[in-house]
């Protein structure tokens, strides 16, 4: 089907095709209301539509947000919304189905086992788009939600980039913008949490995570026990420093992956994810190494330290690390671990902060 632009519907269009939004069509729950799948007769297709939830401000925020972003982006690799409603008290939008559900799902709720060569090709095709909404559309479009349940897949496991409630747009040249936090724990940048500052380099620490989860089949916060808790940036860049790298590979592929695209796969993660902003790549950079037509990155074989100045400090006791971010992160979240539960939406401090980094390089 050939993208067209999105169109007005009805309150009974999308009622209808939904059997009037029974639970038994509902295909989900998240923070902007319930989803659930319909089929348009008119236009003979599956779709998923999203109901806004009345007694969320989130929800009305994020309807707002969509119908104004997503309606005039154009790529492959974005979920198509196909209409929207506004009408008897009900926010609605229609969006393609995608048949084969969000990433997470393959990756750790056994929806289906994924092989390497699906991997690597969601792995492109998500950097493919984040270099669209960056660098390739008229203004900057700034995800900043970017997480496995958030990535789709069509019936042939092409990436289809959704959910852009929380989205805002800059201009090229100012490419950030200073906002509430919002975003998904485990996923965000740490000087994104510390400043409430939305950039480029935010949304690429978010793919990078998202990429070390493809890889290693492991969540952003997982459980290599009962009773220990990892973070999975950490530990493969542990195993990175110990040139372990291949001991990070999701077990469930056993042998069946290449080497060589894995250890890329991993080390644009890791150089996506580094703790200084400044050090991370831009999205062009990172398409270039996974198509093998540049190097992978050399990276410190120990995680760097970045250090964090709020505007007030006036000594070095005042100084925030990322272990003291770690240590937010655990307090804030959620004791649920699905990610629909883990988005949040507070106040940030808005004031610029000095940034500094200090990056422990070993051999």
């Amino acid at each position: 089907m050939g993208a067209s632009m999105p169109r007005r519907f009805s309150y009974h269009e999308l009622a209808r095709s939904t059997v009037d939004f029974a639970e038994t069509e509902k295909l989900g729950e998240g923070g902007f209301g319930g989803v659930y799948k319909g089929f348009l007769k008119d236009l003979s297709m599956w779709v998923a539509v999203k109901m806004a939830s009345r007694t969320s401000k989130q929800g009305i925020k994020e309807y707002v947000s969509e119908v104004r972003i997503i309606s005039r982006l154009r790529h492959r690799n974005l979920v198509q919304l196909i209409g929207w409603c506004h009408e008897k008290g009900e926010l609605l939008l229609a969006y393609e189905f995608m048949e084969n559900g969000s990433l997470d799902l393959h990756l750790f709720k056994g929806k289906s086992m994924l092989t390497w060569n699906s991997r690597y090709k969601i792995a492109h095709g998500l950097a493919s788009v984040l270099l669209y909404l960056h660098e390739e559309w008229e203004q900057c479009v700034l995800h900043r939600d970017i997480k496995s349940s958030n990535v789709m897949l069509d019936s042939n496991f092409n990436v289809k980039l959704g959910d852009f409630g929380l989205a805002k747009l800059v201009d090229h040249e100012k490419s950030t913008q200073t906002t509430t936090l919002a975003g998904t724990f485990g996923y965000m940048a740490p000087e994104y949490l510390f400043t409430g500052r939305s950039t480029k380099e935010s949304d690429v620490f978010s793919f990078g995570v998202v990429a070390l989860e493809i890889a290693c089949g492991r969540k952003a916060t997982d459980y290599i026990s009962l009773e220990k808790q990892i973070r999975l940036v950490e530990w493969v860049w542990e195993l990175y420093g110990n040139d372990s790298t291949l001991e990070a590979v999701d077990p469930s592929l056993g042998s069946e992956f290449d080497e060589e695209e894995v250890r890329r796969l991993m080390s644009i993660g890791l150089w996506c994810v580094h703790p200084d902003s400044e050090f991370r790549p831009s999205m062009r950079q990172g398409i270039k190494v996974l198509n093998s037509e540049a190097s992978m990155p050399l990276l410190p074989s120990k995680m760097p330290i970045a250090y964090f100045l709020p505007p007030l400090a006036s000594s070095l006791s005042d100084f925030y690390s990322t272990s003291q971010y770690q240590s937010l992160s655990r307090s804030l979240e959620p004791p649920s671990t699905e990610s629909s539960k883990q988005t949040t939406s507070s106040s940030a401090n808005s004031s610029s902060s000095q940034f500094i980094s200090m990056s422990h390089s070993m051999q």
